[in-house]
């Protein structure tokens, strides 16, 4: 099942493979924080940030879902240790810094180089898109998984469904 479930997600994120972004959309925030991490603001949610030009195009693929689906993933835990590292509250804040009122995003590259990140936005995404479980039933699916063998979650409150 398992096998199965991470060959359908692969094919899942090679089929929105066909997106692409508009380059005017780009703002001229950048910045770089102490722990390594890359900050930068663009117009809105078509347009990615430029740290991810150079990546694989299904890291691009999980950004783009996840800042689609933020909802989703800010109800989930994050287990790669940002919590404690880099002071993130949820899955969502490896992904994106912050949505702004005027629709322009603050991107965050923290879930570039975590394969942690990506799988448990990824997963929560496509619970939450194609089956008819509750944020709370994913919740506790991505919690079973990483339950053990993984650094501590970050302290995201369970959703209220």
């Amino acid at each position: 099942m398992k096998k199965h479930f991470l060959t359908f997600l692969l094919t899942f994120l090679l089929i929105l493979s066909g997106c692409s972004t508009k380059e005017s959309e780009h703002l001229s925030h950048n910045s770089v924080h102490t722990n390594g991490d890359q900050i930068e603001e663009t117009k809105g949610i078509t347009q990615l940030p430029s740290f991810l030009k150079n990546v694989d195009s299904s890291i691009q693929k999980v950004y783009q879902l996840a800042v689609e689906n933020d909802q989703i993933i800010a109800n989930m835990a994050c287990y790669c240790g940002c919590g404690d590292s880099v002071g993130h509250k949820s899955n969502r804040d490896c992904f994106i810094r912050e949505k702004k009122a005027d629709g322009s995003i603050i991107w965050n590259s923290h879930a570039i180089t975590c394969q942690n990140c990506q799988e448990i936005a990824a997963e929560s995404i496509y619970l939450k898109k194609n089956t008819n479980k509750s944020l709370l039933e994913i919740r506790n699916i991505i919690d079973n998984k990483y339950k053990e063998g993984f650094a501590k979650p970050t302290p995201t409150p369970l959703p209220v469904d």
